[in-house]
């Protein structure tokens, strides 16, 4: 009989990194069966989806608790499969506050649970640790500064490396000349990046605030922006465009802003260490609605929000390698200003970009998705 692996990737970076795991694992396997909650790229690959990572983009407090029906739907129908299909393993990816309810419940049914992508409990709800330390039968860290945290509490995690390292070596993109051909730039033009974010309800706070900076940049620098759209997302997303039809823009990837970007102004998330793996000088910043930010706020024990800053110096570090703006900081003028601090000094956006490239050293791997993939075959 073929064997059955249960996977959960509730995000679009999950679905990528469970994706490139999946592909090696079939090679070995070409005839696993693989279902639960993933994106395009793991339907791509034949598996079954109770549900697509876009039903999944839920964040903040208020939103949770607006679609707690819904969740509490998603979780009973994929007990209803588990309990039929009886898969020899669970790989759960990154999004913690479905998976290790769901890792619970895989542990009562005795089906082993790998982990892959740590709840950073490093930085808020470290009670969580219990969970882990009960449920998961093994736990796949991604920064090599989780190993020795998890230890502390009694867990035996494996730092895998982390996969945009991978990711970035399948990577060809043209040089900036050929970019700025394409695009008929003068060479002295300022390129500054736009990544807003890749869920609707980041975009929504923090997109207008962006492009009140792009205009005071534009009115003051030789300026294009590059901007990176979310593909997964409508473009009814980005209404707040067609108030600034005359900023110069051209839609890219998220990896071709990073590439080609003197500047980029980065929402905090995966998108800031993307960023940090391209040396790109940047400007950190969040905003979210008053009641998530106030509850985070006594939650998040960490002096930086932003994984840039925290690879970079480190956890628990009040050093930053790059600034980071938090919601009322977060307005169009104190984006506009802090771009200007580093685009009017060369000097230090080229420490910056030394201090970058420099933390891009501690997440190289040879290969996550292959370790990752012989760890689950043990399981199967």
């Amino acid at each position: 009989m073929s064997k059955k692996l249960f996977v959960l990737a509730g995000e679009l970076s999950g679905d990528m990194h469970a994706a490139g795991v999946i592909t090696e694992l079939l090679k070995a396997r070409p005839e696993l069966k693989v279902f639960g909650i993933g994106g395009e790229k793991l339907r791509t690959l034949g598996a079954e989806l109770l549900y697509d990572t876009a039903q999944m983009s839920i964040m903040g407090f208020l939103d949770v608790l607006k679609h707690a029906g819904f969740l509490r739907r998603v979780i009973r129908e994929l007990k209803e499969a588990i309990r039929r299909e009886k898969p020899q393993a669970a790989f759960l990816v990154d999004y913690p506050g479905m998976n290790l309810m769901m890792a619970r419940f895989f542990h009562q049914l005795g089906i082993p649970v790998i982990y892959y992508i740590s709840p950073q409990v490093w930085a808020w709800k470290e009670g969580r640790v219990k969970a882990i330390r009960r449920d998961v039968d093994r736990l796949l860290v991604i920064f090599d500064f989780e190993v020795e945290f998890f230890r502390r509490h009694g867990i035996n995690a494996e730092f895998v490396g982390h996969p945009v390292i991978e990711q970035l070596a399948e990577l060809s993109l043209p040089s900036r000349e050929l970019f700025v051909q394409r695009y008929n730039l003068a060479p002295d033009t300022l390129l500054i990046g736009l990544l807003p974010g890749s869920r609707k309800q980041e975009i929504a706070h923090i997109l207008p605030e962006m492009l009140k900076a792009a205009r005071l940049l534009s009115q003051n620098y030789r300026v294009v922006f590059l901007f990176g759209r979310a593909p997964h997302l409508d473009e009814e997303v980005y209404h707040a465009w067609s108030a600034y039809p005359d900023l110069s823009v051209i839609n890219c990837s998220a990896y071709e802003v990073m590439q080609y970007s003197d500047l980029a102004l980065v929402t905090s998330g995966t998108a800031t260490l993307e960023s940090l793996c391209f040396g790109v000088p940047m400007v950190v910043v969040y905003r979210t609605g008053w009641l998530n930010y106030l509850i985070g706020r006594q939650l998040v024990k960490l002096t930086s929000i932003s994984l840039a800053n925290i690879v970079a110096k480190g956890l628990g570090s009040s050093e930053r390698a790059v600034p980071e703006l938090i919601q009322h900081e977060a307005s169009g003028t104190e984006i506009y200003q802090t771009a200007c601090t580093i685009l009017d000094d060369p000097e230090k956006a080229g420490t910056m970009r030394r201090e970058l490239l420099a933390a891009r050293e501690r997440l190289a791997s040879d290969s996550p998705s292959h370790k990752i993939a012989a760890i689950l075959q043990e399981y199967l």
